[in-house]
């Protein structure tokens, strides 16, 4: 999400990890209906949260995302939950720069400075029994993060880590993890992402990333879906060859229009899109209320809209 500070959370009430479940690789939508996913404010291991997501859309999640720091410890016990209920588990994985660690984590990780620490996260990772998507330095082409221009990233640094992070895990085998590269929709109206593309052999899933701020105060008044996800899903289309495209983050403000009707016009806008395999609310009350049911009308546009997806 397009915020300059960490995500608040580490969930800790999961049980023992389990190295069980498998979640089958598919391309595009060849394989079936648009999927659907989410990411709720107690991560995986908050099974009330995702359960009320399931009650309400009448649609259990394919896609489990949240958000890790580098100060994290590979989240087996997370793994584990999203195991348990058949979904991917999508690990926004960023390079925040912390205090104990000097400016410039990004720069550290092309120089090899953090190497024993992404190791310790590829040892734990390749040995789980289920196909994982790490979805590293999310949003890179925004203003928000440290890892952006704004934070003294440019494309050629952001290049160089990504070659080098992906390249330590498929040496290591870690066959089990793929990438998904996720740029920000809005920035990409203005600058094409392909600048940033660290190429294909790198590459396992391209995202993108938008919201309807609407009248929330946020980066623009109220938007119909093609026109925040227009633009950068183009480029995606580009990119992307046989790779599945998704849709990792996206939310709707109550305000400004009405937000029912914007979730039944973004399911159908990305149903028409045969690039597109899924996509990912964002189910936060954050700087607006972004949730599925902030109104019981939106809960039951977004049901009723995943329902017709066929």
């Amino acid at each position: 999400m397009s915020s300059p500070e960490p995500f608040p959370f580490r969930t800790s009430n999961c049980s023992a990890p389990e190295p069980r479940g498998h979640y089958l690789r598919s391309v595009g939508k060849g394989m079936g209906l648009l999927k659907f996913g989410v990411t709720t404010p107690g991560g995986p291991c908050a099974t009330a949260e995702l359960d009320t997501v399931t009650r309400i859309t009448g649609t259990a999640p394919q896609y489990v995302l949240w958000y890790e720091d580098f100060t994290a410890a590979p989240p087996l016990a997370e793994l584990a939950a999203v195991a348990r209920i058949g979904a991917l588990p999508v690990i926004t994985w960023e390079p925040w720069t912390v205090a104990d660690r000097g400016p410039g984590t990004m720069r550290d990780l092309a120089a090899g400075a953090l190497d024993d620490y992404v190791h310790e996260w590829i040892g734990e990772l390749k040995v789980r029994q289920q196909n994982i998507c790490l979805r590293f330095a999310h949003e890179f082409n925004g203003d928000w993060y440290p890892w952006s221009p704004a934070g003294g990233t440019p494309p050629e640094v952001h290049i160089a880590v990504w070659q080098r992070i992906h390249t330590m895990f498929a040496a290591a085998g870690a066959t089990n993890v793929d990438f998904m590269w996720c740029a920000d929709a809005v920035a990409a109206q203005h600058d094409p992402i392909v600048s940033w593309y660290p190429g294909g052999e790198f590459v396992d899933y391209i995202g993108v990333d938008g919201y309807n701020w609407g009248a929330a105060g946020g980066r623009h008044a109220w938007c119909a879906p093609a026109e925040i996800f227009g633009a950068a899903l183009a480029d995606a289309r580009e990119l992307a060859g046989d790779r599945p495209v998704v849709v990792a983050e996206v939310g709707c403000a109550e305000a400004g229009g009405s937000k029912a009707r914007w979730i039944t016009d973004l399911v159908g806008f990305l149903r028409d899109d045969a690039e597109v395999e899924g996509f990912i609310w964002f189910d936060h009350d954050k700087e607006t209320d972004w949730r599925i049911a902030s109104t019981a009308e939106s809960a039951t546009a977004l049901a009723g809209a995943l329902g017709g997806r066929a």
